[in-house]
């Protein structure tokens, strides 16, 4: 079995990830699942996450919470 992560099986990683942080941004900001994860997908932070080369997949919901917000 195959456990190397790349950029063509990081997306089994990434919905999870994103229900996540979208549930943080979601209630800090007093929004719906819905816009925070809208907001989520347009943040430097996602295309931080979908790019296998920065090993964001390694952080969990929390420390992506506070890049979501650092980079803003």
């Amino acid at each position: 079995m195959n456990l190397e992560v790349t950029q063509n099986n990081l997306y089994l990683f990434l919905p999870g990830k994103i229900a996540n942080v979208a549930a943080i941004i979601a209630d800090n900001k007093n929004c719906s699942i819905y816009e925070a994860m809208r907001r989520f997908y347009a943040s430097s932070t996602y295309a931080s996450l979908a790019d296998e080369s920065t090993k964001f997949w390694h952080l969990g919901a929390v420390a992506l919470y506070e890049s979501y917000c650092a980079n803003k």
